[in-house]
């Protein structure tokens, strides 16, 4: 994946850092949080990373979004090259049945296109079947945070609420796919963007952490359907995910990056 590696080191300048937090011959789950319109470049650059670190001997598959497959079908076959897979949650059950570790974003959507303003805050849109995942299969969470990759483009709203109830007064949607999200944004190529398309991330370095582990008291089908203690479980994975990334947002901002100045 030559392509990945330019962009890694010359086009993102990407810093990392926790890789020693990965267990050695155990399969994890690890959770992100989606930063950067479609492109999505801290996901791609994550992937690539653990690739260049872990080759075949740990095989980590990633979730994609649905809509990406049946609407970008040639995008996303490129991307399954980094082993992205069709996100539902039998082909994470499957995934982590087989020993590989699963690379899941909860917040999808709604996530990568927050507002910018939101670009420093952990937003899972309140989904928890990653922890219901977790808790069933056994495994432990291990966070990964960027910071930067929400700056590759500017995403100033969600004009999802206008949009929608314009399709309850009869405006189809696109290909009849529901965008869930429809972000306005300023990015490549459009300039002004609307809706959630395809965009070229801006040449922004990228840093990106992971976390240590974290490893719930209990685990099993019977905790997976306690209501609160599977609540228990995400706030706590979302609060240490933003502490961790509030620390890494002020270790990036003592770093002055020139990469067109080099």
């Amino acid at each position: 994946m030559p392509i990945w590696e330019w962009l890694y080191n010359n086009y993102f300048h990407v810093q990392t850092s926790g890789w020693g937090q990965i267990p050695t011959k155990q399969k994890v789950l690890v959770v992100g949080s989606h930063n950067g319109g479609l492109a999505a470049p801290d996901m791609i650059m994550m992937m690539w990373e653990w690739f260049h670190r872990f080759g075949m001997e740990q095989p980590i598959y990633g979730l994609m979004h649905p809509s990406i497959w049946k609407v970008f079908p040639h995008v996303a076959k490129i991307v399954a090259k980094t082993g992205a897979i069709f996100a539902h949650p039998k082909m994470a059950y499957m995934a982590l049945r087989s020993g590989a570790s699963v690379l899941l974003y909860p917040g999808g959507a709604q996530d990568v296109f927050r507002p910018h303003h939101l670009r420093n805050k952990i937003y899972f849109a309140n989904s928890k079947s990653f922890i219901k995942l977790a808790l069933r299969e056994k495994v432990p969470i291990v966070p990964v945070i960027s910071c930067g990759a929400h700056d590759t483009l500017y995403i100033i709203t969600d004009a999802y609420d206008l949009v929608n109830k314009l399709h309850e007064l009869g405006m189809p949607w696109l290909l009849g796919i529901d965008p869930i999200v429809f972000p306005i944004y300023i990015g490549l190529p459009w300039g002004l963007g609307m809706g959630p398309l395809p965009n070229i991330p801006l040449p922004i370095p990228i840093h990106t952490r992971v976390c240590p582990p974290i490893v719930f008291d209990h685990y099993g089908e019977k905790v997976a359907c306690d209501r609160n203690y599977v609540d228990q479980c995400y706030e706590l994975v979302l609060s240490q995910m933003q502490l961790e990334l509030d620390a890494l947002v002020r270790v990036a901002k003592t770093r002055i990056h020139l990469p067109f100045y080099k």
